[in-house]
């Protein structure tokens, strides 16, 4: 126990340091986080300290302290949309439901429309592409959200276009990798593809009825008068509801996010999330280290290419998606920039697809994805969400330098 629990000192003081550095620079601690899990991992601290110490030490090689971390980042998700829920309530969903599916229909037709012609000519197969594209569509709805949050753009109104974006693609993703287990790893089954998306769309459905007639019953929940068990029990629905939601294969993400949105029905929406705060930013900061922790920068050299093409072609479309959704909404010019800067960031779901196809492809499983071609996948997932999480902060974190150019360029192209 006492090599764990050093292992997980040396994490929390790890991140404290470098989030410490990163607000003295005034940057995002994202970026910092995923590089120090990265730097303190068997992969880079691991790996030196067995080639000149004869000893591999790093964080994570415990099996204990390595459990813990895996699953202190599940929770981490888990909190993060939790709090996304709270902010976005069924009132102001259903309130936005139009706008919400037009701009969210934009940022898929054009975001994974874009990934599958980039991914199919550049592994020249429909499975590959189709893996490739969904990795590149979605945004980091952890990243954003602690960005949005960081930021103070929350309660701005480029957080509506941004926030109902999320919301869809996080519903897309949820059928979408149903659909990519069974056609992986089920050797292109459709009845079980389609068997795999009616439990994802059931357990949507019974959490939609939870969110839209269980206000009652959240009151009651939560009518309390001590801090500890109002902690206790969001913490205890939320944990289970997504644990349950993991089980039945359906992402425990949009589970958390449901949760959350019923809870922010209640009158004690902002006690929770006062009472909660911490135990986000923690468990936050342990899932961005985890990143950073699995990524070996080995890898990274295969798969050069492949990143920087995605880069390119995928950091201009999903600006200008996030920009048209922006115009949706109605905003300003400035606004809509914000929206498109600050949906460009890759995250969780990006390794959550690369893992999983990993996963249903190994040797002794027949499917239509080489097992070979799969973990080429993985190697670019990780190469690509440490690029652009710190690309995607970075251009939230500068935005003003860029939403005056959008302006000005559009104030000039209209006269």
């Amino acid at each position: 126990m006492a090599a764990e629990l050093l292992e997980l000192g040396v994490l929390f003081a790890a991140v404290a340091a470098v989030g410490g550095l990163a607000r003295y620079l005034n940057q995002s601690v994202i970026p910092f986080y995923i590089l120090i899990g990265m730097v303190l991992g068997p992969f880079v601290a691991g790996s030196l300290t067995e080639r000149y110490l004869g000893r591999e030490l790093a964080v994570g090689m415990s099996a204990g302290a390595d459990h813990f971390i895996e699953l202190g980042a599940e929770l981490g998700i888990v909190f993060l949309l939790f709090f996304l829920g709270l902010e976005f309530n069924l009132d102001r969903l259903l309130a936005n439901k139009s706008l919400i599916g037009r701009a969210g229909t934009v940022d898929l037709v054009v975001n994974f429309g874009a990934g599958f012609l980039l991914g199919f000519l550049l592994f020249g197969s429909p499975i590959p592409a189709f893996v490739f594209a969904g990795m590149v569509y979605i945004s980091s709805s952890a990243i954003i959200t602690k960005s949005l949050i960081d930021l103070g753009w929350i309660a701005n109104d480029e957080s509506g276009p941004m926030l109902g974006t999320l919301v869809y693609e996080d519903l897309f993703i949820a059928v979408y990798l149903a659909i990519l287990l069974a056609l992986v790893g089920g050797g292109g089954d459709i009845s079980s593809a389609l068997t795999s998306v009616g439990i994802a769309l059931g357990f949507i459905a019974v959490l939609l009825v939870l969110v839209s007639f269980g206000t009652g019953w959240f009151e009651r929940l939560l009518d309390t008068d001590t801090n500890e068990f109002i902690i206790l029990r969001a913490t205890g629905v939320t944990v289970l509801v997504a644990g349950t939601a993991l089980a039945l294969g359906v992402s425990e993400a949009v589970a958390a996010f449901f949760v959350g949105m019923a809870f922010s029905s209640t009158e004690y929406v902002h006690e929770i999330e006062r009472l909660l705060e911490a135990a986000r930013d923690i468990f936050a900061a342990v899932f961005f280290f985890w990143i950073g922790l699995v990524t070996d920068p080995a890898l990274f050299a295969g798969v050069v290419g492949l990143v920087a093409a995605a880069v390119v072609v995928t950091t201009p479309t999903k600006f200008l998606s996030g920009f048209w959704s922006g115009k949706i909404y109605g905003l300003d010019d400035r606004r809509s920039t914000r929206v498109g800067l600050g949906m460009i960031t890759r995250g969780e779901f990006t390794l959550i697809i690369a893992s999983t196809a990993l996963a249903a492809t190994a040797p002794d499983v027949a499917g239509p994805l080489a097992a070979e071609t799969a973990r080429q996948l993985n190697a670019f997932a990780v190469g690509y969400v440490l690029v652009m999480s710190i690309l995607g902060t970075m251009f939230m974190q500068y935005s003003d330098v860029v939403e005056r150019r959008v302006v000005a360029w559009r104030s000039d192209a209209s006269e």
